[in-house]
């Protein structure tokens, strides 16, 4: 059987010296010689061919390739280390005739290693690999002898056809190193050697083409070399030149007729490499040839497509000036303007927006280009693409550049596309909605749950509601604890007593989002938040039930009283209707309110705060605050002592402060009262 090569994992020996690593081997060769009761079956593990870019180094000959016993390795020192009877050997098999397996893996020292099993996993060799040595017609071809060369060649029992390991002739050595002598040599000797492939498929006259070497490319084609034969990835000798930017060999190829529509496994052509390398001069060449402009690969992309993907710019103005489909779509629907939109080619965009490119064409998700650039946040190209993109178009698609740039906080994009008019208020599609599980639908609310204050300011500046999400974002604010964002939103008229249809409560849902941050709940209730439907409990001085059961049932209405005795917020219970009294008249705590007051000494004063009668200053404060609008509220005749009680700054245990109580005050709170 014939043996295989396998490379084990370098790093599992990383940490060990050569000394160790030998030893380690043959120990776990006498372990399983012990413990194993039946062979195991063989592991074909084929070592990998050398790199399409380098010729092989391995010989022809297998057994010249095992060298003398190096030295220097690491052999056992002596019997008396083995118990096994079937010690390694000291020297290493014949990998011809070897039947199991060849395993090479590298020391911690760097020392590339090579070690022997049989089918049972025994070890029956380990050591230091053998280095390989090249064979002599290799080597003369290396160095241009030629006249060497053609002697081995002539040599008797000199077979020119049998390949190396990756199956490399003597031609393909020849093309690679550019020996036009002893290419000539050998297709004296044996012709039918010139469209001999390598195991990658290469022909020598790819060889010779990867390479550059012109020369050598015209002697293989004087001599039959086939211009069309493909490599294993369906590339031909003139995709490869167009490939390495070689207008000469192009030439050359071409010249010798070779085909330029032919695709490689992607579906490439010569046309889309020439392309990607913005070599017009190889452009032309291909299209006077009879090449196809607007020829697709695989996922339907076209040259054209491909320059303006690369921003090869000159090939793209030759392939517009020669007729090539400037709104060409991909399989996936992106034309070319978006895909140099996508890819930041902004010269490109230019160039394509200048031949009439259509900027109202969508993808396959239903994007302009426009959305895309709104989304990468390139000014320069939002710019171009703002006069050329219809807003009706845009309102088709269900989505807003101004959702694209606030959702990824392209603030700068997002004030470009406000100033050209496009709606701050555009709602995402219902379709496009579903997609978020929050079911967000304004920039408003992107930019909200960004925290991202400059573009609320900005939006709310240009007339964006505060009111369209199912889920307001005056409660995402307040769910974060920004205060600034929720003072930007209040001033331009959130509404702070909003419901939500999947939060079923008794009180102001807004509340649940703001009850463990007092600065934030006085802020809430400064600016209108209702307090008393937290006090309006429906059993009252009663004994309530449990509270395990009741929030399983997610239909009923949730009371203030239970908000506040779940686990997170029952610590807070106290500093909130502590801070809710000073919003309310005369109210009645429920039991559940009371129970919670009483697991707290300090609290027990808010429970005397709740009592009635409360104090007729606070009442006129209700009241003023009833009759009088927040805005009209400044501009009252009140002096900025009472003014600043009034705005709940000043608390109401305050006897007099600085000077309350004013014989005017007292006429205007009368008359209030009355």
């Amino acid at each position: 059987m014939a043996s295989t090569l396998a490379f084990e994992d370098y790093s599992l020996y990383s940490n060990l010296s050569d000394d160790q690593l030998l030893q380690l081997a043959i120990e776990r060769s006498l372990d399983e010689v012990h413990q194993m009761d039946a062979p195991l079956p063989q592991v074909s593990q084929e070592r990998p061919p050398p790199p399409q870019v380098r010729p092989p180094q391995t010989a022809r000959n297998q057994s010249a390739a095992v060298a003398t016993e190096n030295p220097n390795s690491h052999n056992p020192p002596g019997p008396a280390l083995y118990s096994s009877p079937n010690p390694p050997n000291a020297k290493p098999p014949d990998p011809k005739t070897f039947d199991g397996t060849i395993s090479r893996f590298m020391t911690g020292s760097g020392k590339r290693m090579v070690a022997y099993r049989k089918m049972d996993e025994t070890l029956v060799y380990v050591g230091p690999e053998p280095d390989e040595e090249e064979e002599a017609i290799f080597q003369a071809i290396r160095v241009g002898d030629a006249a060497r060369v053609k002697a081995l060649a002539l040599a008797p029992g000199t077979n020119l056809m049998l390949p190396s390991k990756p199956g490399w002739l003597p031609i393909h050595q020849a093309a690679w190193f550019g020996q036009q002598a002893c290419l000539r040599a050998l297709i004296s000797v044996q012709p039918g050697m010139v469209n001999k492939r390598t195991d990658r498929g290469e022909t020598a006259l790819h060889v010779a083409v990867s390479k550059d070497n012109l020369d050598c490319a015209v002697i293989l084609l004087d001599n039959g070399a086939d211009p069309d034969t493909s490599n294993n990835d369906k590339e031909t000798p003139l995709y490869k030149a167009c490939e390495h930017n070689n207008a000469a060999l192009v030439a050359m190829l071409l010249n010798y007729k070779a085909a330029v529509n032919l695709h490689c496994n992607h579906g490439w052509t010569a046309l889309h490499e020439a392309v990607v390398t913005n070599n017009v001069e190889i452009c032309e060449m291909l299209l006077k040839a009879g090449a196809k402009i607007n020829a697709t690969n695989i996922y339907g992309i076209t040259p054209l497509f491909t320059a303006a993907q690369y921003g090869s710019i000159d090939t793209l103005r030759f392939l517009i000036q020669h007729g090539g489909d400037i709104n060409t779509q991909a399989a996936d629907g992106n034309t070319a303007l978006m895909e140099a939109t996508k890819n930041r080619k902004e010269q490109v965009v230019e160039l394509l927006l200048s031949q009439n490119a259509d900027a109202n064409r969508t993808g396959r998700r239903g994007l302009l280009p426009l959305h895309i650039a709104a989304q990468n946040g390139n000014e320069i190209i939002v710019s171009m693409l703002i006069p050329k993109t219809s807003k009706a178009r845009v309102r088709r698609c269900g989505i807003s550049p101004l959702h694209m740039a606030a959702e990824r906080n392209q603030d700068n994009v997002l004030e470009m596309l406000l100033d050209a008019g496009f709606d701050p208020n555009a709602m995402l599609s219902e379709e496009r909605s579903s997609l978020y599980e929050d079911r967000r639908r304004t920039s408003l609310y992107f930019s909200v749950a960004n925290v991202n204050l400059d573009a609320v300011r900005l939006l709310l500046s240009h007339g964006a509601a505060t009111n369209l999400d199912t889920l307001p974002p005056l409660m995402v604010a307040s769910r974060q604890g920004a205060i600034k964002t929720v003072t930007l939103l209040l001033e331009h008229g959130a509404d702070v007593n909003v419901s939500v249809p999947t939060l079923s409560t008794s009180f102001p849902p807004l509340l649940m989002f703001a009850a463990r941050d007092p600065p934030l709940l006085k802020l809430l209730l400064d600016n209108g938040l209702k307090a008393e439907p937290c006090f309006n409990c429906p059993l009252g001085d009663k004994t309530h039930p449990p509270l395990t059961g009741q929030s399983e049932d997610k239909t009923r209405t949730l009371e203030f009283c239970e908000m506040v005795s779940s686990p997170t917020v029952s610590c807070w219970v106290g500093p909130i209707v502590d801070l809710l009294l000073d919003y309310v008249g005369h109210v009645t705590l429920c039991s559940r309110l009371l129970e919670h007051l009483d697991s707290y000494s300090d609290w027990s004063r808010i429970k005397d705060k709740a009592a009635p009668p409360r104090p007729l200053l606070h009442l006129c404060r209700l009241r003023i605050l009833s009759l009088v609008s927040k805005q009209r509220l400044k501009r009252l005749p009140l002096p900025p002592a009472l003014m600043r009680f009034v705005q709940h700054q000043l608390p109401p245990e305050d006897p007099d402060p600085e000077g309350l109580e004013y014989p005017e005050y007292h006429q205007f709170s009368h008359q209030l009262c009355i």
